[in-house]
């Protein structure tokens, strides 16, 4: 059977080597870049099962690589940046990043966090029915995995879809945060759960619609979230 895959691009030695290694143990052929040009090369060639990418590259930044890789791979990518400032995190995210970590980080969280990708079920939503749901203009195939608004694909990443195929799945019931925690991340997940708030918020941009006048997902305050038709 063949190895997993993974990118890293750094161009930082010391962080470039821990996540080289790290990735190794679990168990990836790494393959490494240094900048963003050869970080789409790389990935355009070897098609990675993830990617380790530094927010603070030497030519293109992060946020433009992550969206490049993005139009023709769903690898789960983290983005690593070494700013505290919350608007870079969300932004990463925005453009199809499935989590990040901040510089320093510690092997065993990277590890954590790498484990818990890959482990992510989609168990709760693939239990539920496979069959096409439409709601309105809204069209979700958990089958194909792929959703259409108005008969326009939505590009959405690997998390948006397993939100909106977790909600849609039960309509009007509503989800706790740790029920999209464990459905969506596994229960292997490490980390602050304020991350589900970021993904929802993009899923709704995607839908055409906010926190304020909601369509489709409603926020349920202190609890999690429910779908309505």
């Amino acid at each position: 059977m063949a190895r997993p895959r993974a990118l890293v691009v750094e161009d930082s030695p010391e962080f470039m080597l821990l996540c080289q290694h790290l990735l190794e143990k679990e168990g990836f052929d790494v393959v490494v870049a240094t900048d963003g040009k050869g970080a789409v090369e790389q990935a355009q060639k070897e098609r990675p099962d993830i990617a380790i990418l530094d927010l603070g590259l030497p030519d293109v930044d992060g946020i433009e690589v992550c969206r490049q890789i993005r139009q023709f791979t769903d690898a789960y990518i983290v983005m690593v940046t070494g700013r505290s400032d919350e608007v870079d995190k969300i932004v990463g995210l925005s453009v199809g990043a499935d989590d990040y970590v901040t510089k320093p980080f510690s092997p065993r969280e990277l590890a954590a966090r790498i484990q818990a990708m890959r482990r992510r079920p989609r168990s709760s939503s693939a239990a539920a029915s496979t069959a096409i749901r439409e709601y309105g203009l809204l069209r979700i195939d958990p089958d194909v995995r792929e959703v259409t608004l108005d008969g326009r694909v939505l590009e959405l990443t690997k998390i948006e879809f397993g939100f909106l195929d977790l909600l849609s799945s039960a309509p009007r019931r509503t989800f706790t945060r740790g029920q999209l925690l464990e459905d969506v991340w596994g229960d292997n997940w490490y980390g602050d759960d304020h991350i589900i708030d970021v993904h929802v918020g993009n899923l709704r941009k995607k839908l055409g619609e906010s926190a304020s006048a909601p369509r489709h997902i409603r926020t349920v305050r202190g609890v999690g979230y429910r779908f309505e038709p």
